[in-house]
């Protein structure tokens, strides 16, 4: 079985109009799943309303075993309510990597300095490597998401201090 791109789009936006909370679905060299958790008493956030996508790859991937189960939501922070940070989010579901390769240097550190147009990180979707360029200048001063886990859309990666 074979799943391109505008088929995977068009089953997540059908999945996403649908009340289905877990969805799964596996292919010869691939595995779908899909989980939504829908709150029940405070008002959804973009990142908990989206639904959660993991794909794990054949042992060949490039960063091998760092498939993890999706979080339901990512973590409470300090600093969630600083009206004065800008946030670096996800623009997809993916898996989320510090650095270009394995025991390479990170791309941003807490402290670091970024410039608008900087890559923060990689973001891998469908064995395929993203660049995340950040759309703001500032302080590094959080990164909340841990090297090799999957990020949702929407989710918050980094806090930066604008100056």
């Amino acid at each position: 079985m074979q799943l391109d791109h505008d088929q995977l789009k068009a089953l997540l936006a059908l999945l996403g109009d649908s009340d289905i909370q877990e969805f799964k679905l596996e292919g010869d060299d691939f595995r779908l799943e899909v989980r939504r958790n829908l709150p029940h008493a405070a008002p959804a956030l973009p990142s908990q309303s989206s639904p959660a996508m993991a794909a794990s790859t054949p042992a060949a991937s490039v960063h091998p075993g760092a498939m993890a189960e999706v979080p339901s939501a990512p973590p409470p922070s300090a600093a969630a309510n600083r009206s004065d940070l800008l946030e670096i989010t996800a623009p997809m579901v993916a898996t989320f990597y510090r650095a270009p390769g394995p025991g390479d240097s990170a791309f941003v550190e807490l402290g670091s300095r970024i410039r608008e147009g900087q890559t923060v990180c990689i973001l891998e979707a469908m064995k395929l490597m993203n660049e995340l360029e950040s759309e703001v200048s500032g302080e590094v001063v959080e990164i909340l998401v841990e090297n090799g886990t999957p990020v949702e859309f929407g989710q918050v990666l980094m806090r930066v201090k604008p100056g």
